[in-house]
């Protein structure tokens, strides 16, 4: 079938222009990102209780939401965090494949069925419901010269009015989430002692700006009355400025007089919050992310962003600037052009190789041409599968490189023997070589594809990691095949025509003394292979325990391996979480920062630096006792003496020493985006005793001490903390009854006074605002303000607020966090240097089953969480593997016995795994185990070449022995060539650079040291393997029927 397609090169070449006019479409098409989206999809859920502190919220709020959403389809776990800021964030995370838009429509029908079983205030502020978009890609900071005229709330709605509209419209763009709530509103600021004055309470203020300030549709003159006119009727609508607010009637006396709303408070358009600050490198500022969309290219997305800030600001006010903190961009152009380079870098050293082997520049073209028509070819069908072009699908393309040129490789190879032994003119040759060799190029193509068949039974994040890597190269295999069967036939039988012309030079005697040395250093080397294998095959017993040795080490090494996820790499960019004593106030925690930003700006390898005071970013709450610092790093070749972002990390956290007044540590964001807003591990404690907070916090820093004392854990830390001064309010119930007081009256007139109250709300600038009431600052200061709070009773009089409750000095923490129902905090640990995150995993899974007493146990989140789940799965998809090559092999050779001989061969390459990466002090992390899995064929592959010649040599008529020794010493040569092919082509990896250094590193030590070992340790012992089980073979079902046309190509 494919012999016609050497008399038809035409046709052969124009299949394999069509692979590359499809590739070069699927490049075009194709979404462009850092790595797949493979974080899981979530929903958040937030609700705002103004005034409430966490444990009322964790008590009156969550538990409604947290039943009613609990169980949804898809669910895996639920997490809750009550802040006392008011604020309630509940996160559901689903399995992947779930589809987000479904998922967040399922919780917000959950969501509204606990509606009714919600306080008012709750309903009152809304319950929203969004899916949680995973993968922030750029991070835009707009800052001002002049704090005096453009404040933070300015800019914060400047950029919501003028720049986040554009933004939002950009193709590909899903969520824009700005740091902090600065949004407009209209402040009520009320004064106590003018209230208590003239008789006023906190409800009737709200119920007055209530009834005036409204939209209404008052109707028309005119409308069918025959009139010759038609009229519309117009009202002002309601209020924009703080002035028309001022001049709200709260009551007319009798004698005339009104007293309105500005005779008891004062009125300004302010901030919707006031808990958060932020600067930039000194300056107010506003810091907004931006994250995409699924299925998008990141790319893109951030030109057409830069492309809508560079327009924007050339209106904007004079000492508003932006910068971009923070963008995958930058490092994802590096990493795409350190990975394109090694693809060239790769491309060019496996010429050379293949050069060196066949000697014939002709030649060399042959599997050279194969390797850009597969690589092209590839991108079409990502498009099919719904990949993106990622770091994933570029690493298999390197990869790929070292074995799209097998086939072609092989075919070149036995045509070259053909015409030097049997002096047969190319085309002659080639046909001869294609009727002999076609079925092993088709048997090596289904084996190499059946290995990454069991990847598409992976679940969850590491399956989809998984696929995008295997089925990529998968696919590249399947198009080398296809134009090995193709165009290297057509190809071989025009370009080796001449391959024996006259030629002369100086190059033409240094290239003939060049390969006149290798071919006989070569030959010797082939001579003492054979040697040693009449040896081994003599002693087939010994070389067997050899097997033996070296699959038991092999396996030793792999179990004790430190395992891990997915490499910390360097983006330039790390984060300083801080805090405060707790209690401390928003300026202590800005006064704070701005101490640690000046440490910050003597360091030569800093670039930006952008500080958020009021935020807690580990917790993912509002608190003003903390701040986050997030740190953006020159590029490494411009930065100071130190360049390593851990050695950067270590020295700015040991200046922070100096800093008395918080404690500040740094740490990376998680390498790839929608997990956690921190690296590390993420230990979640329950509490499932329904005990007290302060006996839970014992329990977490019993289990925290445990963590520290092992030598796998650097640092462990929880946020958690039952220290927050509060006051509880106690009310003296019976005497508020007595003088006329009810209960919810006086609690309602402390949340208007202390917490707020959205009385209204407003339009400007084209958006709805909230209408705030809350006391003045100044008079809500400390617990002696109570003495000028009062309260209206039912006869109208005013009551002293102290003479109805009192204060009782408590503790109780800053956020209650819930995790699938129940109470729970989460544990931090940074792994120790030297140590993986699966050992530390190990370590943490043991302090808990050590220190955690009975009603408590722990669970994981985040990246620990995947990593976990993600272990075992990478061992059963290895066997499945084995699995499905041995019962491809039983189904060629028809034999159950003979594929054991390729199967026992693969712990050769193994071995070289597991060694390459201890080399080089890389952990068993998830590159590692895809290149595992795809040296399974590879490993395989060399087998078979071996295996399949034996076979044919044995029915031609050889003796076991012979057929053995003639099979491999056959094979010998091309097995060497294609497997140094394959391990040079991926040197660029060992020693690439940059944001995907460690990506690289783990992909190519393991496949060049388990490619290098498999091929020098597997040419020995797969013959031993051949005769041992073809003699098991043939003592059941007898020798092969001589076949003497069964003779394989040379």
């Amino acid at each position: 079938m494919f012999e016609r397609f050497i008399n038809r090169p035409v046709l052969a070449t124009v299949i394999s222009v069509f692979f590359v006019l499809l590739g070069l479409i699927g490049i075009t098409q194709l979404p462009l990102t850092q790595f797949p989206d493979i974080a899981p999809p979530a929903v958040s859920v937030s609700a705002t209780y103004p005034g409430a502190d966490a444990e009322t919220i964790a008590r009156s709020v969550a538990p409604s939401l947290e039943e009613a959403i609990n169980g949804v389809d898809g669910m895996t776990y639920m997490t809750s965090t009550s802040s006392n800021d008011g604020s309630l964030s509940i996160n559901v995370f689903f399995r992947l494949g779930i589809d987000p838009d479904q998922a967040a429509v399922n919780v917000q029908n959950r969501v509204a069925t606990a509606a009714s079983q919600l306080p008012e205030e709750v309903t009152r502020f809304g319950v929203t419901t969004a899916k949680t978009q995973n993968s922030m890609i750029m991070v835009v900071t707009l800052y001002s010269d002049d704090p005096e005229t453009y404040d933070a709330a300015f800019l914060q709605n400047y950029a919501k009015i003028n720049l986040i509209p554009d933004i939002q419209r950009v193709d590909g763009v899903g969520q824009t989430e700005v740091f902090g709530a600065r949004d407009y509103s209209m402040r009520i600021w009320l004064k106590p002692d003018k209230m208590a004055a003239y008789s006023v309470s906190p409800q009737e203020v709200i119920a007055a700006v209530q009834s005036q300030n409204v939209e209404a549709a008052p109707g028309r003159f005119g409308e069918n009355a025959g009139e010759a006119l038609e009229l519309i009727i117009r009202y002002k609508g309601k209020m924009k400025e703080p002035g028309e607010y001022g001049n709200i009637i709260l009551r007319t006396n009798a004698d005339g007089s009104v007293l309105r709303l500005k005779d008891v408070a004062r009125i300004e358009l302010g901030s919707y919050s006031y808990a958060v600050d932020a600067d930039a490198n000194g300056k107010e500022s506003l810091t907004m992310a931006i994250y995409q969309a699924a299925g998008s290219n990141s790319n893109d997305i951030q030109v057409a962003v830069l492309d809508v800030l560079e327009n924007a600001s050339e209106s904007f006010p004079e000492g508003i600037d932006y910068i971009i903190p923070y963008s995958t961009k930058e490092s994802l152009d590096k990493s795409i052009d350190q990975v394109i380079h090694t693809l060239f870098e790769a491309f060019a050293l496996v010429f050379l190789v293949v050069f060196i082997f066949l000697q014939d520049f002709r030649s060399t073209l042959i599997p050279a041409i194969a390797v850009p028509v597969a690589i092209i070819g590839t991108f079409f069908f990502m498009i099919l599968f719904g990949f993106s072009i990622n770091l994933l699908t570029l690493f298999a393309l390197v990869l790929a490189i070292g074995i799209v040129v097998d086939d072609a490789i092989v075919i070149v190879e036995a045509v070259h023997a053909k015409m030097e032994q049997q002096h047969l003119p190319a085309r002659t040759a080639t046909h001869k070589v294609m009727s002999e060799i076609t079925g092993v190029i088709i048997s090596i193509t289904l084996v190499m594809a059946s290995v990454f068949l069991p990847v598409g039974f992976l679940e969850g994040s590491v399956g989809m990691f998984y696929r995008q890597f295997a089925f990529t190269l998968a696919i590249a295999i399947l198009i080398s095949a296809v134009n090995a069967l193709t165009l290297s036939p057509a190809l071989c039988a025009l370009f080796l025509a001449e391959s024996d012309a006259e030629k002369k030079g100086w190059f033409k005697r240094f290239e003939e003394r060049f390969f006149k040395g290798f071919n006989a250093g070569f030959a010797t080397v082939t001579e003492r292979y054979v040697g040693t294998l009449r040896l081994l095959i003599r002693r087939k017993w010994l070389s067997l325990g050899g097997l033996v040795a070296v699959s038991g080490l092999a396996f030793w090494m792999a179990a004790s391996a430190p395992s891990g996820f997915i490499p910390d790499e360097d983006s330039s960019f790390f984060i300083l979480a801080g805090s405060l004593p707790p209690g401390a106030s928003l300026d202590r925690t800005m006064e704070a920062l701005d101490k640690v930003e000046g440490v910050l700006q003597e360091e030569e390898s800093i670039k930006d630096v952008i500080s958020v005071a009021g935020f807690d970013l580990i917790a993912g709450a509002r608190s003003p006792s903390a701040g986050v610092v997030f740190i953006n790093l020159k590029d490494p070749e411009e930065r100071g003496r130190v360049k390593n972002i851990n050695a950067i990390m270590g020295g700015v956290s040991q200046k922070l020493g100096s800093v008395n007044e918080g404690t500040f540590f740094a740490i990376q964001p998680p390498t790839v985006p929608g997990f956690s807003n921190v690296g590390g591990l993420e230990i979640v404690l329950q509490d499932r005793t329904a005990g007290s907070f302060q006996e839970f916090e014992a329990v977490a820093n019993g289990y925290i001490g445990a963590l520290m004392s092992r030598p796998e854990i650097s640092f462990a830390f929880t946020t958690f903390n039952t220290g927050y001064p509060q006051y509880e309010l106690l009310v003296d119930e019976v005497k508020a009854n007595q003088l006329g007081v009810q209960v919810d009256q006086l609690l309602g007139v402390m949340q208007a006074y202390y917490g707020s109250a959205q009385a209204s709300d407003f339009n400007r600038f084209g958006k709805y605002y909230r209408v705030i009431v809350q006391a003045e600052p100044d008079d809500r200061a400390d617990p002696s303000s109570l003495e000028g709070v009062f309260v209206k009773n039912a006869e109208g009089d005013m009551v002293p607020m102290n003479s109805l409750v009192s204060l009782k000095k408590v503790y109780g923490p800053q956020t209650v966090d819930h995790f699938n129902l129940f109470n729970a905090l989460t544990v931090n640990a940074v792994v120790s240097p030297g140590h993986t995150t699966g050992q530390a995993i190990k370590a943490a899974e043991q302090a808990a089953a050590e220190v955690l007493p009975a009603g408590f146990s722990y669970d994981w989140k985040g990246m620990s969480r995947e990593e976990i789940e993600s272990g075992s799965q990478a061992v059963y998809i290895f066997l499945l593997s084995l699995v499905f090559v041995y019962l491809l092999l039983s189904a060629q050779y028809e034999s159950y016995i003979l594929p054991l001989a390729v199967i026992f061969s693969i712990p050769t390459g193994i071995l070289g795994v597991f060694f390459g990466i201890q080399l080089l002090g890389i952990e068993n992390n998830i590159y590692v185990q895809v290149a595992m899995i795809m040296l399974i064929g590879l490993l395989a592959k060399n087998a078979i070449l071996i295996v399949e010649f034996a076979i044919q040599r044995r029915k031609s008529g050889l003796s076991l022995y012979e057929s053995a020794l003639e099979g491999a010493k056959a094979r010998f040569r091309p097995i060497l060539m294609t497997s140094f092919t394959f391990a040079v082509g991926l040197m660029p990896l060992l020693w690439a650079s940059g944001p995907s250094a460690l990506g690289n590193h783990s992909i190519g030590a393991a496949a060049v040291g388990g490619m290098l070992s498999g091929a020098l340790l597997g040419v020995l012992i797969i013959p031993v393997l051949y005769m041992l089980f073809q003699s098991l073979q043939e003592k059941i079902s007898g020798p092969p029927a001589p076949d003497p046309d069964a003779k394989p190509a040379e």
